[in-house]
């Protein structure tokens, strides 16, 4: 065969949705990839995790991925309206709207779901579950290829890899970024989250679901932002009867162990968030919080835009090439939008261009996730009311109807862009 029709191979380090994604795109790309993950087995789909919210762009990336594209209809939730509102002191009689964006078109899903949904599409031998990613490099036989060194867990084992691209897709603390900027940190928010999802599948009818359905009228089809003095919540229906919520609060940076930016909680951190909660907002809302099994804490951080994403024949996509703090619903849809433009760049120029076809990568995805991050990163800061550059804090009591239009998540810069390079190709569904 001859050198140029061989099939590329791309590793990828990281088995989550970015990864997934982008076995799907360099999959329809035409090569071959194989997934390395840590975790031993895929996620199960239990109703405790993150909920999450696709935009339109993303929903169609992931439709064309799919055998059955009807499939993601039926494992999401429509998000029609964007609505931040302000709560004054718990009293459900001191509410006000603040903006109301009733031309939002996301969806809403829960991670494990669209996970689940995205893995079973895809052949099971091209993941290595339970593999530990070491390190890499240039392979000493064909400098053009890369070397992955990782540990078996199970066995601890340490096997080689090759392969003609590595694809750094293992989240926020990176180890392939490491390799190239060490001493690159994540920048905390000043802020963590409290968050759970809430399975009520069984209890339909109860008093705390016909109270927060009361409280918060439109849930099944809004995405809520309420805010407090420093404070805000976000919550949102999911499919398969769960509601998703988060609440922020200021704090100092908490001492995080282990290669995680979700803290384990005891009870009595628990019982005091109850206490805090009841202080602050609605009844209806604390009664969602209380009910809800292994809530946890997320600590919020970010990273300053990197220079690139690319070094050679490795490239970093999802939250490996650019952490976000959540409120403007970037990091699955920036993963999943890193994935789709790689897969086209590699289609487009080939094995035998692959360095073009990266640079390209870069030269698309760069520029809009940088400027992202800092709107999520101004949007974070405003809903929460700490320190803004040239202006005063965020006040929900004398905001004018300018101030509040911010709050609108249809602000963050290419909200609804779509790169040539996919809009010339990609389906209509």
């Amino acid at each position: 065969m001859n050198e140029n029709k061989r099939i590329p191979k791309a590793l990828i380090v990281g088995g989550s949705i970015a990864g997934i994604s982008c076995a799907h795109a360099l999959l329809k790309a035409g090569w071959k990839v194989q997934i390395l993950e840590k975790s031993t087995t895929p996620p199960t789909g239990s109703s405790t995790g993150a909920g999450l919210s696709l935009d339109p762009l993303s929903q169609s990336l992931i439709q064309s991925w799919l055998s059955d594209p009807h499939r993601l209809l039926h494992s999401t939730l429509p998000l029609t309206v964007d609505q931040n509102q302000a709560t004054a002191d718990g009293e459900t009689t001191g509410r006000w709207i603040l903006s109301r964006d009733e031309s939002f078109n996301f969806r809403a899903a829960l991670w494990a779901d669209l996970h689940g949904l995205l893995y079973n599409e895809l052949p099971p031998e091209i993941f290595l579950w339970g593999h530990h990613f070491l390190s890499f490099c240039k392979s000493e036989d064909d400098k053009a290829s890369v070397k992955i060194t990782a540990r078996v867990l199970q066995t601890d084992e340490i096997i080689e890899i090759v392969g003609d691209l590595l694809v750094g897709a293992d989240g926020c603390l990176s180890s392939v970024l490491q390799t190239f900027l060490p001493n690159s940190k994540l920048r905390y928010s000043g802020y963590c989250a409290w968050r759970g999802v809430l399975d009520f599948s069984k209890n339909e009818d109860s008093e705390t679901i016909v109270g927060i359905r009361k409280a918060y009228p439109e849930l099944g089809k809004c995405l809520y932002f309420d805010l407090g003095s420093a404070t805000h919540i976000v919550l949102y229906e999911l499919p398969k009867k769960k509601i998703n919520w988060i609440w922020y609060i200021n704090q100092p940076e908490p001492q995080l162990k282990g290669n995680s930016m979700t803290i384990r909680v005891q009870d009595e951190m628990v019982r005091k968030m109850h206490e805090q909660a009841e202080k602050i907002w609605v009844p209806e809302f604390v009664k969602i919080v209380k009910e809800t099994k292994e809530p946890f804490i997320n600590v919020i951080c970010d990273r300053n835009p990197l220079e690139q994403i690319v070094w050679d024949n490795v490239v970093l996509v999802g939250d490996a090439a650019h952490p976000t703090t959540p409120h403007g619903l970037r990091s699955t849809n920036m993963s999943i939008l890193d994935a789709a433009v790689l897969g086209k760049c590699l289609e487009k120029w080939g094995l035998e261009n692959l360095q073009s076809a990266l640079a390209e990568y870069q030269s698309i995805r760069l520029p809009v996730s940088s400027k992202q991050v800092l709107h999520s990163r101004y949007m974070g800061r405003l809903k929460q009311g700490l320190a803004l550059p040239d202006r005063e804090p965020f006040n929900l009591r004398v905001a004018t109807p300018e101030n509040c239009l911010e709050l609108q998540q249809k602000n963050i810069p290419f909200f609804n862009d779509v790169p040539q390079l996919i809009d010339a190709t990609r389906k209509s569904i």
